[in-house]
């Protein structure tokens, strides 16, 4: 009997259905024993730290590595036991190891991550030398809160840095070959342009002394002579383009020997002496007895006067002064061409030596120039060791002071191999806090 049904009689077939039911458990039963058996599925080397693109190092408080993974193998090209103990932070680059340090000195302090950026050194692989096999990787540092102890490195290769290093290096190099091109192209046109030069020139000076007859109409020599005037400025102008290109390729030879150098001042002098003239301009010598002998470049001493003193002449009104000074230092001449002229304004500092830069104001529009004479001058006394520097105050005058070792430079112009680096230039202005005070440029 079966409650509630009371009295009423269980018969036979109605056990079907339970014996059915229970028939259903067996395969089910079977199912999820294989589960079971197939739940261990993860084997000892799919860590999480071999499945991640980045090298898991464990380190002690003070940055000995106690354990890297094994993808030190593929990123670093490094079997993890080399970066055991002291063996990252040696391969770190010198000038990254402080940002190391410090990163490790906030996590003993109690941060839980930090990142950084740093180059580490790779094994060579016989294409590159030990400075260049630097690569670029970001490290992150992170603990959980109750590690004190120990740390955790991730250490993955930097892609965007790398790209970035790469896409300059290509720069640098098409702006080197932009570089050689055009000097090889001012190099051929200049020398293109001074064979004719010197023809018209030297024709225009034979017609200008009558030398086959004399001239019908007073106009025809007059005509004649601005020929050869005109001439004489295009074949200087060549020339410095000429020398600006030749520094820079570092095919500039000088010759060094030891001259006098109050003679070269006396010869800038007999030179430029009738453009003072011109503007009733005081060209003094100032030269001290002890300037003595320069082991130098007698030309390119020479070049140096004459460009700084026409630049005087030039930007000096009318009845003006400019002395050309020089004294001996210890080992080195310092020697300078002071003037009354209009000066240089700080916002003007910036261009000043740069080829083909003149400065623009409403005096200087008066007179042409390709801005070529001070640039020449910084190469000139780089390809000499010295130095330049100006003092400037506008409406007052302008002082250019070089300096040049009294042996002459360390290295020949044929010892010097590529393009020849201009001198870096800084502006000094109110150092005290005088805006009023003069200018002053350092080369």
């Amino acid at each position: 009997s079966v409650v509630p049904l009371g009295g009423a009689q269980v018969a036979a077939w109605h056990w079907l259905l339970p014996l059915a039911w229970g028939l259903t458990l067996v395969p089910r039963l079977a199912a999820l024993g294989d589960a079971a058996r197939a739940q261990p599925a993860l084997l000892p080397n799919d860590r999480l730290e071999d499945m991640i693109d980045a090298v898991v190092l464990h380190v002690a408080r003070h940055g000995e590595v106690l354990d890297a993974s094994a993808k030190a193998r593929t990123i670093l090209k490094l079997p993890p036991e080399l970066l055991f103990g002291a063996g990252l932070f040696d391969r770190i680059h010198l000038s990254d190891r402080v940002a190391y340090l410090s990163a490790l000195a906030d996590m003993r302090d109690g941060a839980l991550a930090r990142r950084l950026d740093l180059r580490v050194r790779l094994p060579q692989d016989g294409s590159a030398s030990t400075a260049d096999n630097y690569r670029p990787f970001q490290l992150e540092l992170m603990r959980a809160e109750e590690q004190q102890e120990t740390f955790t490195l991730l250490l993955r290769e930097n892609d965007e840095t790398a790209e970035l290093r790469d896409e300059l290096a290509a720069a640098n190099e098409a702006a080197a070959s932009a570089e050689v091109a055009k000097g090889r192209f001012l190099a051929v046109v200049s020398h293109e342009l001074r064979t004719p030069l010197n023809a018209i020139i030297g024709f225009s000076d034979m017609l200008l002394h009558e030398m086959f007859g004399g001239f019908k109409d007073p106009r025809q020599k007059e005509y004649v002579s601005l020929v050869k005037e005109s001439g004489q400025h295009l074949l200087a102008v060549v020339t410095s383009i000429l020398d600006v290109s030749r520094i820079e390729a570092g095919a500039y030879a000088t010759e060094p020997e030891p001259f006098r150098f109050i003679e070269a001042v006396e010869m800038c002098q007999s030179m430029m002496q009738l453009q003072a003239n011109a503007k009733n301009i005081d060209l003094q010598a100032q030269i001290a007895p002890d300037a003595g002998e320069i082991n130098a470049d007698r030309r390119a001493v020479q070049q140096i006067l004459i460009n700084l003193v026409s630049n005087a002449v030039k930007f000096t009104p009318d009845g003006g002064d400019i002395i050309v000074g020089a004294k001996r230092i210890g080992s080195r001449l310092h020697f300078w061409v002071r003037d009354t002229g209009i000066g240089i304004a700080e916002e003007d500092f910036v261009n000043l030596g740069k080829p083909f830069m003149q400065i623009q104001n409403d005096y200087t529009r008066r007179f042409e120039g390709t801005g070529l004479g001070l640039s020449l001058v910084k190469g000139l006394v780089a390809l000499h060791d010295g130095t330049m520097s100006i003092e400037s105050m506008p409406g007052e005058g302008t002082t250019v002071t070089i300096s040049l070792p009294v042996n002459g430079p360390k290295r020949s112009a044929t010892e010097r191999n590529g393009v020849l680096p201009m001198p870096a230039t800084r502006t000094k202005g109110d150092a005290k806090g005088d805006r009023n005070g003069s200018l002053r440029k350092t080369a």
